[in-house]
Order: C-alpha cells, then sequence, then structure tokens
C-alpha cells in the first residue's frame, strides 16, 4: 500500500486514518486497500449527477474488477464520474483507482478474499441504497420500512468491516491479535461497525432529509413528531451498539491495536452525547470539535486490556 500517497488515505478519512497508523504494520496493506476501495465505491455510488442507472452498471463492472471476472473495465465511463467530482479527495482517489486494484491483487491470496469479500458487501449495500431511494425520493421523500431494514444496511455498509477487521486481525497477527475465540470477536466487531454507522446515520439526518432519503423507519419523514423520537430511541441503540467496540477493543493483545480498534468508538460515544444533547432536529450535521478528538486519542492510547471470557 506504500505507493498509495498517505496523503490521499488521509484527506479521505481523517478518524481512520488515525486508527491506520495505530494498527501493527502487518494489518495495514489489507485494511487500506479495503477501505481505499470501498470509499472509492462510496464516491462512484454517491456521484449525484450521474443518471443512477449509469452510477449501478459501474460499481456493477467495479465489482467484476475486484472479483478479477474483467482485466477491462468502464475506464471511459470512470473519466466521467472524476470530471464530475467537486471533492478533491475523491476526484485523486478516482484517478489512481489503478493502483488500488494492483494494491488488492499483490495481497496473499486470503488477505485479498477478505478484502473482496467485505467490499462486494459493502457494494450490495450502496447499490440497495441507490435502487430504493430513486429519483422520485427526492420530490416525495421515503423511509427505510422497518427496523430489520435499517439493521441490515448498517451492516452491509459497516457491520461487516468489524467481521474484516477480526477476519485480518488473525490472518496477520494469529494469536498476538486475541485470545477470545475469533467467532465470539467477529460478533462484537460487527455490532460496532453497525453502530458506527448508526452514528452517521443520525448525524447526516438533515442532508440525508434534504436529499429526500430517510434511514429512520417512520411513516412520515416529513413530520418532526415522528423523527424527534425516533432519533432519540435510535441514538439509544448506537450507545449500545458502540459499547461493543469498547468490549471489542479490550480483548486485543496489543496495546496498539486496542488504540487503533478503540478510537472509532470514543469519538463516536462524543458524537451521540452531542445529539443527543441538541433540541428537536438540528438543521446542519453536527461534528465533535477536534478539541474532543484529541482527548480521545489520549484515551485510546492508554486503553486497558482485560481478559477475555468466551460468550461476553
Amino acid at each position: 500500500m506504500d505507493r498509495i500517497d498517505r496523503q490521499v488515505l488521509k484527506s479521505v478519512s481523517r478518524s481512520f486514518y488515525l486508527s491506520l497508523r495505530a494498527l501493527p504494520g502487518p494489518m495495514r496493506p489489507a485494511t487500506s486497500t479495503g477501505y481505499l476501495l470501498a470509499r472509492a465505491s462510496d464516491t462512484l455510488a454517491d456521484t449525484a449527477s450521474i443518471p443512477v442507472d449509469d452510477r449501478l452498471e459501474l460499481l456493477d463492472a467495479f465489482s467484476d474488477r475486484i472479483a478479477g471476472k474483467s482485466s477491462r473495465w468502464c475506464q471511459d465511463k470512470l473519466k466521467t464520474f472524476i470530471a464530475r467530482q467537486d471533492n478533491e479527495s475523491e476526484k485523486t482517489l478516482l484517478e489512481r483507482l489503478d493502483e488500488c486494484f494492483d494494491a488488492l491483487f499483490r495481497l496473499d491470496d486470503l488477505q485479498a478474499d477478505a478484502v473482496r469479500d467485505v467490499v462486494t458487501t459493502i457494494i450490495s449495500g450502496q447499490r440497495l441504497d441507490l435502487v430504493r431511494f430513486d429519483e422520485a425520493s427526492r420530490l416525495l421523500p421515503k423511509s427505510l420500512k422497518n427496523e430489520h431494514e435499517l439493521e441490515d444496511y448498517c451492516y452491509r455498509v459497516a457491520g461487516c468491516v468489524g467481521g474484516f477487521w477480526t477476519r485480518v486481525g488473525f490472518l496477520t497477527l494469529g494469536d498476538r491479535f486475541s485470545d477470545s475465540a475469533p467467532d465470539d470477536l467477529k460478533e462484537l466487531g460487527v455490532r460496532y461497525g453497525m453502530g458506527l454507522q448508526l452514528v452517521n446515520i443520525l448525524r447526516d439526518l438533515p442532508e440525508d432529509l434534504a436529499n429526500g432519503r430517510c434511514y429512520l423507519p417512520v411513516a412520515d419523514p416529513l413530520d418532526p413528531a415522528q423523527l424527534i423520537p425516533a432519533r432519540s430511541e435510535w441514538l439509544k441503540h448506537a450507545a449500545v451498539w458502540l459499547e461493543s467496540g469498547r468490549r471489542y477493543a479490550h480483548r486485543l493483545n496489543l496495546l496498539r491495536l486496542r488504540a487503533a480498534s478503540v478510537l472509532p468508538a470514543l469519538i463516536g460515544d462524543d458524537t451521540v452525547a452531542l445529539m443527543a444533547g441538541a433540541e428537536g432536529l438540528p438543521a446542519t450535521k453536527l461534528k465533535v470539535p477536534r478539541s474532543s478528538v484529541r482527548r480521545s486519542i489520549w484515551r485510546a492510547v492508554f486503553w486497558p486490556r482485560r481478559i477475555a471470557r468466551s460468550g461476553t
């Protein structure tokens, strides 16, 4: 992954870059490659100036390229997506996408399979999103139908990452990663990832509503009387799932691993507290200040290890 400029990774995700720097070296190639590929597919899915059918087509070609089914994919169409990017970091990422594919193909087979599985799952969530929230939703906002749809979406786009993180950890570090049973740790990691995604959903609620999307399962996404209590209830869910992240980190053997793994949970806790303290529905996205992020970094550095017990 050394061929991908660190600045590109840093610029597309401030919080993940902090975690990546703390990871032991053997875990970095697969996690960095998986993140950049997933972030690139997210950019393709979110390029609103491109028709949905074209986005779906390129996502499908992207999936085929990851699976190694095609040595050539929609390069001409990709150029159109690149030209439509307002964010310079995301534009640069798409311009250097072939380097990300090369990094995937350089991984050993087991790590490459882990990356393929997680990115394919994430793309399935992005694809579902494009189909579910069609162009008509901009005129008449849509919400998810029920709790299952929300939890399924959280798993596809983020919960699966917790499983991936665990898989790569055991593949590259073995018993140095954790003394816990892999399945038990994976379960915690999945809930943790779902919690981080739910925090994003709740934080992005004003922007999503403006774009005709509501991930909270309410009958009328334009009715504050329904949205406010739903938001409050799902903030509680987010807090519970983030607790799984703290428990996950306690089970890891290396200090660097614990710091890298718990940091997003600590930042997420502060974000949940910030949102819970806001009255009504905020008109804009709420973000914790950099001072809070710095405090979370110091807390993560000294995060303790606890003796793992199966099933806890």
